[in-house]
């Protein structure tokens, strides 16, 4: 009954309060709040209307600002029968709870949808992050199958790359097992040589050694001869004394050389002004010293670099200080004038290179070089290069000295074996030697003997760097004909020339061992020189010297030279004037000085056997016969 009547109380008052606002302004009448009014209908709100709607009440036209004066009188009408009611406070409440309910309700429905929210953006995430994991292992599929395929070329490629390098190599091996075969001949044969040369110098220092023995025999028995003059009390009472008198000379002169370092320290410390002076003195003079010793090595280098010779250059006709070249031809004309009378100058005649024997074919070419040498240098022509090669002793330096005197070119020598001890060196010496040459105002002509030391092949696995760096250095100094330098290469050994420095080689000539004329001719010429000029080399040089004995030549006719020439086949130059050196230690053994054929035919059967042996010894290494 309560209940009912409750429900009729709001639903009136709802009511009342619809019939208040306009049609026109529902929006505004929702949002004008009434504590004490629900929003949502009751359940005898529809009866109510039902009743409004049974009884419909004259409306009257609306004022102009659209305001109802009737519907604001029935709500005010409804408000105060609410308030008349017993129930009001209970209406109101239920008001207030169904407000609430209906508030719970929203929020009910708000937090479901914003789950059902959440809901879509998790599946929403998951998609996606789906979506990029199966890109991503799309993408890790592709990439492993690009690395797969990049993996199998590159094994591939490797592939190759090792087969073609094994190829390489074994080509590789093979030339450096073939070159190091022929480097091994090569230094048998070298070591053979120089074996047989020292056991020749070892037999010739065992002759010299028993001489030096037994004089050192005869000055040890003089001297032990003077000793036993002597007795031990005397020699060791006079030592005893001697080093009493030194150890008490070194004592006194140690403590009077610390009293004046002592004394002139104190000094020192105690005056300050002499302190400074004695500083500054020492400063000075280090200074002093220094900017002296500076000075002089900095003047020393430019004289030595602008009128100096390269240290490479072991023989030169070039004057090395001004003035020097006027005193050398003086004295080579003084003693050209006072050995006048010596000389054969039949032979000198007959010769038109010296004292070089030569066989007449390689003789008429090499005056023939010396010839177009000199016109080429009145033209101003660029002069050509030239290779002498041959056995040793064979005349080889003789000639390109000669070739530098007739052609009026100054002479320099060189060795190729002073190129390697230099090390990095090396290139610049090499570059000073040319540039020294330009110094010349006639023109240089350069030896330089045993090229093979340095100039041999760059792919030789026993070459330095800094050999193959002097080797290039040279190749760029000679890349182009010079009018200034005359480059002559002596060589034992021409196939070891790299092929850059035979290709600058305009002129190759041999050198070959001497015939039985040629070696007729240089006995003939030793023999002179030795002998013949030894006796009259005495004459006049010093007037109060005692005059040695003279030689004596008997029976040497030309028959006799001739027998020796034709036993002395093989012999070169030099071991020829050896021979005749021999001979001449020989004669001067005889206390008579004489030389005969007898002796003559002795030394030269001695030497030829010794020849023989030479060679026996280079060809399979063995020990000569014992004699």
């Amino acid at each position: 009954m309560v209940s009912a009547k409750l429900s009729s109380c709001v639903a009136v008052a709802a009511a009342a309060v619809a019939s208040v606002s306009p049609p026109s302004d529902t929006a505004h009448a929702a949002g004008f709040r009434i504590p004490f009014f629900s929003s949502s209908p009751s359940p005898s709100a529809p009866d109510q209307a039902s009743d409004n709607k049974t009884d419909p009440t004259p409306s009257d036209e609306p004022n102009k600002s659209g305001f109802d004066p009737e519907s604001l009188e029935r709500a005010a009408k409804a408000l105060r029968k609410i308030n008349s009611s017993p129930y009001a406070k209970q209406v109101f409440d239920v008001m207030r709870k169904q407000e609430q309910t209906r508030l719970a309700e929203l929020d009910a429905e708000k937090i479901h949808y914003e789950l059902i929210q959440s809901q879509q953006d998790i599946d929403r995430t998951r998609k996606i992050a789906e979506e990029q994991r199966n890109l991503i292992q799309e993408q890790a599929q592709r990439q492993a199958q690009v690395q797969r395929y990049e993996d199998e070329l590159a094994r591939k490629r490797m592939q190759t790359d090792h087969e073609a390098q094994r190829h390489h190599n074994v080509e590789l091996v093979k030339l450096q097992e073939e070159s190091s075969v022929r480097k091994e001949q090569a230094r048998r044969a070298t070591e053979e040589q120089v074996q047989s040369q020292q056991r020749q110098t070892e037999r010739e220092r065992a002759e010299i050694e028993r001489e030096t023995i037994r004089v050192k025999a005869m000055a040890e028995a003089e001297a032990r001869a003077h000793e036993a003059k002597l007795t031990e009390d005397h020699k060791r009472r006079m030592l005893f004394e001697r080093m009493q008198g030194e150890r008490d000379k070194w004592l006194a002169a140690i403590n009077t050389t610390f009293s004046h370092i002592e004394g002139g320290l104190r000094v020192l410390l105690t005056d300050r002004d002499k302190l400074i002076m004695t500083v500054g003195g020492a400063t000075a003079l280090a200074a002093g010293v220094y900017t002296t010793r500076e000075g002089a090595k900095v003047t020393w280098g430019y004289i030595n670099r602008i009128l100096g010779q390269p240290s490479l250059i072991r023989e030169s006709s070039m004057a090395k200080f001004p003035g020097s070249r006027i005193v050398s031809e003086a004295t080579n004309k003084i003693l050209n004038y006072s050995s006048s009378s010596r000389v054969d100058t039949s032979v000198l005649n007959q010769n038109g290179l010296g004292n070089v024997i030569l066989h007449p074919l390689l003789k008429k070419r090499i005056e023939h070089l010396a010839r177009a040498t000199s016109n080429t240098k009145a033209h101003q022509a660029p002069f050509r290069n030239m290779l002498f090669y041959g056995p040793p002793g064979t005349g080889k330096t003789m000639v390109a000295r000669e070739i530098a005197r007739k052609s009026g070119l100054d002479y320099a020598m060189m060795t190729g074996g002073d190129v390697a001890p230099l090390g990095p060196q090396a290139v610049t010496k090499i570059h000073d030697i040319f540039d020294w040459a330009k110094k010349s105002r006639k023109g240089l002509l350069l030896f330089i003997d045993e090229a093979d030391a340095f100039l041999c092949e760059r792919n030789s696995i026993h070459m330095s760097e800094a050999q193959r760096s002097a080797l290039n250095a040279l190749l760029f100094r000679t890349g182009d004909q010079s009018r200034d330098i005359v480059l002559v290469l002596a060589t034992n050994r021409p196939g070891d020339l790299d092929s850059a420095i035979t290709d600058r080689i305009d002129e190759a000539i041999e050198f070959p061992l001497p015939g039985e004329e040629e070696r007729l001719k240089l006995l003939k010429l030793y023999l002179d020189k030795y002998l013949h000029d030894d006796n009259s080399s005495s004459k006049g040089v010093f007037l109060l010297k005692k005059q040695p004995q003279k030689i004596t030549i008997k029976d040497i006719s030309e028959d006799v030279l001739g027998e020796a020439a034709k036993q002395t086949e093989g012999f070169s130059g030099r071991e020829i004037a050896k021979l005749m050196a021999s001979v001449q230690a020989a004669v001067y053994g005889r206390p008579d000085c004489i030389l005969d054929s007898q002796l003559l035919k002795e030394i030269v059967d001695y030497k030829v056997v010794e020849h023989h042996q030479r060679l026996k010894l280079a060809a399979d290494g063995g020990l000569p016969d014992p004699m």
